[in-house]
């Protein structure tokens, strides 16, 4: 994507009332206004809250959006080019339950207040497979612990990728760490008994993979204190 292209859609974006970009220091001065008060003022119900971490073009949280109007979705991610395509489609098709917001996602318990957050989707991560990258896996030690404080007691997680290292490394950990593991499959496609709201929203590059029979992997599972 060109560099005019990019500005483009950051100018877009910052038309959308569905997009919050703030900046680092904002957010880890906890100076995001709607910290804790998702629900109450700018979705203004008090629907399940479910995010998105690493959302790309924003395709599974518009999806969900779509297909589940009575929760309340948010897309985060760093790239808000990439977001820019749900956030526009939000729009046009007057999705009022769905946003996206510009940050890290180490970052998110500054923009979620503890126990907020009703569910959280982990879609096609980098499965950051070298040794030295596991710092930023997703689901690592680190990351189970920053989810934990933002989800409510029965908050879950939700894991689908194309990679089966990770599905494999997650399986482990959860199993180590004494998760409860709610579902896991490693190839949702073939299997008839897979929960619908894995197999009926499809990624751009998810289509890709399963025109190669690439089996997508999924789990659904707890944290535990």
């Amino acid at each position: 994507m060109g560099s005019k292209n990019k500005l483009k859609r950051f100018r877009e974006n910052e038309t959308f009332q569905n997009v919050f970009q703030p900046t680092r220091e904002e957010v880890v001065g906890d100076l995001m206004p709607l910290k804790g008060k998702w629900n109450s003022d700018f979705f203004k119900n008090d629907n399940p809250l479910v995010l998105e971490l690493g959302c790309g073009k924003g395709e599974y949280s518009v999806g969900l959006a779509k297909k589940y109007p009575n929760k309340n979705f948010i897309g985060i991610d760093i790239k808000g080019a990439r977001f820019w395509r749900g956030a526009k489609t939000a729009v046009e098709n007057g999705l009022h339950n769905v946003a996206f917001v510009r940050t890290q996602i180490e970052l998110i318990n500054h923009i979620f207040a503890e126990g907020e957050v009703d569910e959280i989707w982990i879609t096609f991560p980098d499965p950051q497979i070298k040794y030295k990258r596991t710092k930023h896996r997703m689901t690592n030690s680190e990351f189970l612990k920053l989810y934990k404080k933002i989800l409510k007691k029965d908050g879950v997680v939700n894991l689908k990728t194309d990679s089966e290292f990770m599905h494999g490394y997650t399986l482990g950990l959860l199993h180590g760490e004494g998760h409860e593991v709610l579902y896991a499959n490693h190839n949702v496609y073939k299997n008839e008994g897979s929960p619908e709201v894995v197999t009926s929203i499809q990624t751009f590059y998810e289509k890709q993979y399963l025109e190669i029979n690439k089996a997508i992997t999924y789990i659904r599972f707890k944290i535990k204190d």
